[in-house]
């Protein structure tokens, strides 16, 4: 009560003050002279800006004082124009995506941490609060983690690729640590043999001295030592649906299984055959078959023309030419293409051996997330279906309470309700 009267008692006199500095005196126009001096309008003009400032302090320290907050603004802006021509656009995401596509390769069990950046920055945001959002402060919260574990490592691990190909773009392009995050994750899924995720470029990174949002989830969310709960109230304050986190949860537990899955072998190894006589139109008898003896003289042509690279790292030409899926490098599963909907198909038989999200198997088939339950079924028996609501739920948590800026984007999309699975009035594939 004595906090409120005394912020009572400022706001009527700030607003006294204000009305006087709007006031004149009727009196003392009369009194006054009609030629009036430029000093005295000078000197008028400065007391009325010194009264008004002093009247809107007032203003703001009754609000101060009665614990009234000041309106929360939006945290992450996108502007899908920011990277200027297609050219450029396509050069820096294409080079991002190479460089996490090589990282992948050579540490397999990165996979899912890229994703989990991405679920992480995106999972920042709260509804109530308009704070956070996927502005690459994720990056910031792992890079100052004091933990020591291997879940953190692999974390700090996949922020240095995205930090590095940062530095490297800046020869050639420019991107935002923020798409860098959205599009490795999205990347991440593709090269397990997963669809090609969708992600709108734009965002704009956090200042550098600004603090890490206090709705940052914590880094060990995905990890099963945070309670249901916790990870429950992380996607509901972040306005994502059940069905949403469903999708979410279901990828990343698929593509550590299939990583898992996968036999290691040498990311270096060409796929093309070593050793193929040039062939021509006709039957098969009139080529000569590659002898012993031939491919020894062509293995020492090869000896003969070697020369060493000094350092640690040896020169490295992808493959990439040919299928639109090995453009950024051989896919970790270079086998048939799996699907992710089978390790939500076969969810009750999840155990640790075979993921290190084992956890999501009874989080999403508890009793007390029946639409969870639901979804999961579905998901496990229409792979099409799964697909489609997967690329909608990462579009969508990759954009959590970001506001569209510049030109037509800004007129068309800012303020626009974000749209959920749950509202898809045509119901398709269903």
């Amino acid at each position: 009560m004595v906090k409120f009267s005394t912020g009572i008692v400022a706001l009527l006199a700030s607003s006294a003050t204000l009305s006087n500095a709007f006031s004149t005196s009727q009196a003392g126009a009369h009194r006054q002279s009609t030629a009036l001096s430029m000093a005295d309008g000078e000197n008028s003009r400065r007391n009325f800006m010194t009264e008004s400032v002093m009247a809107l302090g007032g203003i703001v320290s009754a609000a101060a004082i009665t614990g009234v907050p000041a309106p929360a603004s939006a945290r992450v802006f996108l502007d899908p124009a920011m990277y200027g021509d297609q050219e450029l656009r396509v050069s820096a995401v294409d080079s991002l995506r190479e460089a996490v596509r090589r990282s992948l390769l050579q540490n397999p069990k990165l996979v899912p941490y890229f994703l989990e950046l991405a679920l992480l920055d995106g999972l920042s945001y709260n509804t109530a609060t308009s704070e956070g959002g996927p502005d690459g402060s994720v990056i910031k919260a792992v890079m100052s983690s004091k933990e020591t574990d291997a879940h953190t490592k692999s974390l700090q691990e996949c922020a240095s690729v995205l930090l590095q190909a940062k530095k490297n773009l800046k020869k050639m392009s420019s991107i935002t640590i923020a798409d860098a995050v959205a599009l490795a994750g999205a990347e991440a899924v593709n090269a397990v043999g997963g669809p090609v995720l969708p992600c709108q470029l734009g965002r704009t990174d956090t200042a550098a001295n600004a603090p890490i949002p206090s709705s940052m989830p914590p880094l060990n969310l995905f990890t099963g030592d945070a309670s249901y709960e916790v990870v429950l109230d992380t996607f509901r304050s972040s306005g994502l649906t059940e069905r949403e986190m469903t999708a979410l949860l279901g990828c990343l537990l698929s593509i550590d299984t299939i990583e898992k899955a996968t036999p290691e072998g040498d990311w270096k190894q060409s796929q093309k055959p070593k050793f193929r006589e040039a062939g021509k139109m006709g039957r098969m008898s009139e080529f000569k078959a590659l002898t012993d003896e031939d491919i020894a003289n062509e293995l020492a042509k090869d000896d003969e023309e070697s020369y060493t690279i000094e350092g640690d790292d040896d020169w490295y030409i992808a493959d990439t030419f040919g299928t639109q899926e090995d453009r950024f490098g051989k896919r970790v599963n270079s086998g048939e293409k799996p699907q992710l909907s089978t390790a939500l198909k076969n969810l009750a038989k999840t155990s640790t051996s075979s993921t290190q999200y084992s956890w999501v198997k009874d989080f999403l088939l508890s009793k007390d997330l029946p639409t969870a339950q639901t979804w999961v079924q579905k998901y496990g028996s229409k792979p099409l279906i799964y697909e489609k609501d997967l690329k909608v739920a990462y579009n969508s948590v990759t954009q959590l309470g970001g506001e569209f800026t510049g030109g037509k984007y800004e007129s068309l999309l800012k303020n626009k309700k974000r749209k959920t699975l749950n509202d898809d009035d045509l119901d398709f594939l269903r």
